[in-house]
């Protein structure tokens, strides 16, 4: 029985020693500081606890829709021309429906070989129909458009957590939140700079070369409008320039260009800043993707003379002729960019574009001090409550409160080792969870003291009473934490942030609790029992 006992209390020990080590590590000190920073950089605060930005995201995944079916559109156009079909214009008629294709002035003489084309390369993606004057109209199937919007959400939340990083913030919450409203949740603890980091997040950073239609520009878009006869081809697009981006020193701001770009962000393979050779002014040096390359190289090798437009984030950056083969490599300089603005620029081109662009719909900011003042409360509560709890415990069950007691001190050790090990990141809900642990774990310790003293009350020895009292909580005890485990399981699932953490330490905290209450009050039971006579009565 001894032997026994004692191969217990070795592995109570153990388990305390190895949650010590997950709550401080390994201390590079023993003095108070020390083991506070151990502390702190093993359990991580929560934007509430440490103060932060807490921001929700809208993605315009309507744009990723219009890109792509943009690329169709121009791909489509050149399958006609291909097989021989002229004469028939692709374009999307209604700005409203960034899914809708529609392909107008087919020859009759083509209609099959049309139909025949978009049955074959089409269909999977897009509900064909013929309409009203040899016309025929592609409608983006659901299931594709669906996909589609849940791509450039995944895409959209990717970059957002790479480019975070960046800013070194430590354990951020970046999801998605609120099932199909392609919204995202962002937390960021420690960040006060919201206009910085609403830079760096929102900015599609989209670089592309595009081909220049007419290479003489326009002072506004409304006389690019006139000159182009009331409207733009659906093929092309207008954008404007930066100050200075103008071909031969033009005053021209507005440039009519090729919507489908040569090569895009996605084809850029890196961009770190650097410094014009000439006058040592700050650039961005981007580098493109060996297949990007190769294309590039084909294309302005059969275009010298002709001329291209750097486009970032939908404004024309440089205009220039192509005056020999260009393959892999560019940079962006010039407009009075700043050092800042290329190490920004870069990151953004290093992290790849959003694939649209991003909404904010709720931005808040939490200071350092609210959280200070949340983390004393929180301590605070904990603190009054345990000891309230454990006062009572030795009051109303006398000697035996002192094993609730060790039990209860034993769980909130467990508890926090857990956190330690597993990063889990602690907020003011979560402290309410340690709370709430508490009385659950006093709870599980009542149902089998009160069940002790039944057995001992119906005339069995106090050691026949703790089997007794302990097989037959047992089941309850399981029980009721099974079912707060799932309901914990469920908040955690479809929560978000502080409601997380309120689900992270109750789940920890109850197995804890499964471990404390039942193993940990048994063996100092029976350690108290091997010591007394038998028969001998047991403070209870």
């Amino acid at each position: 029985m001894k032997t026994n006992i004692k191969t217990r209390l070795i592995v109570i020990f153990a388990v305390l020693a190895v949650c010590v080590v997950g709550i401080f590590g390994i201390p590079q000190g023993v003095s108070g500081t020390a083991l506070k920073q151990s502390l702190l950089n093993r359990i991580h605060l929560g934007l509430d606890l440490k103060g932060g930005m807490h921001l929700i995201l809208q993605v315009k995944v309507d744009e990723a829709i219009s890109a792509e079916t943009d690329t169709d559109v121009a791909g489509l156009q050149s399958d006609l021309q291909r097989n021989g079909i002229t004469g028939a214009v692709v374009s999307k008629p209604d700005a409203n429906r960034a899914d809708f294709i529609q392909i107008a002035g087919v020859p009759a003489a083509h209609n099959d070989d049309v139909r025949s084309l978009l049955e074959s390369s089409y269909s999977s993606r897009f509900d064909i129909a013929p309409g009203v004057g040899n016309t025929w109209t592609l409608t983006m199937k659901p299931t594709v458009e669906g996909e589609a919007k849940q791509r450039a959400l995944d895409q959209a939340l990717e970059v957002i957590q790479t480019r975070t990083n960046t800013l070194g913030v430590s354990e951020p919450i970046i999801e998605p939140y609120q099932l199909g409203s392609y919204q995202i949740l962002v937390e960021l603890p420690g960040v006060d700079d919201l206009g910085r980091v609403k830079d760096v997040i929102q900015s599609t950073a989209r670089l592309e070369a595009h081909e220049v239609i007419s290479d003489q520009p326009w002072t506004d878009r409304q006389t690019a409008l006139q000159a182009l006869g009331g409207y733009v081809p659906p093929d092309a697009e207008l954008l404007q320039s930066v100050p200075g981006a103008a071909a031969e020193g033009s005053p021209g701001e507005w440039y009519e260009l090729k919507k489908i770009p040569i090569w895009g962000g996605t084809d850029i393979r890196d961009a770190q800043p650097g410094h014009n050779p000439n006058t040592n002014e700050p650039e961005v040096d981007f580098y493109l993707t060996s297949a990007a390359g190769d294309k590039f190289a084909a294309w302005t090798g059969a275009n010298i003379g002709k001329y291209m437009a750097i486009v970032l984030d939908n404004r024309v950056q440089e205009v220039a002729v192509i005056k020999g083969q260009i393959r892999d490599q560019g940079n962006i300089s010039g407009g009075g960019i700043t050092e800042q603005r290329v190490k920004d620029l870069s990151m953004l081109l290093r992290t790849g574009a959003l694939p649209a662009s991003i909404d904010f719909l709720q931005e808040t900011t939490v200071g350092p001090s609210l959280g200070a003042d949340s983390i004393h409360q929180g301590v605070v509560a904990s603190i009054v409550g345990m000891l309230t709890v454990m006062a009572f415990m030795l009051i109303y069950y006398r000697g035996a409160g002192i094993n609730a007691d060790l039990a209860l001190f034993l769980n909130l050790v467990i508890l926090l080792g857990f956190m330690g090990y597993s990063g889990a990141t602690l907020t003011l809900p979560g402290i309410a969870g340690v709370i709430l642990t508490i009385g659950m774990g006093v709870d599980s310790n009542v149902l089998i003291f009160e069940r002790i003293r039944e057995e001992l009350r119906a005339g069995k020895s106090p050691s026949a009473s703790v089997d007794q009292g302990f097989a037959h909580a047992w089941t309850t005890i399981v029980d009721t934490h099974v079912t707060t485990i799932v309901s914990a399981a469920i908040l955690f699932i479809f929560g978000t942030g502080p409601v997380k953490g309120f689900a992270v330490t109750l789940t920890f905290g109850l197995l804890a609790n499964l471990f404390t209450a039942v193993f940990v009050s048994r063996v100092i039971f029976d350690a108290n029992l091997s010591r007394k006579l038998h028969g001998e009565p047991i403070s209870i």
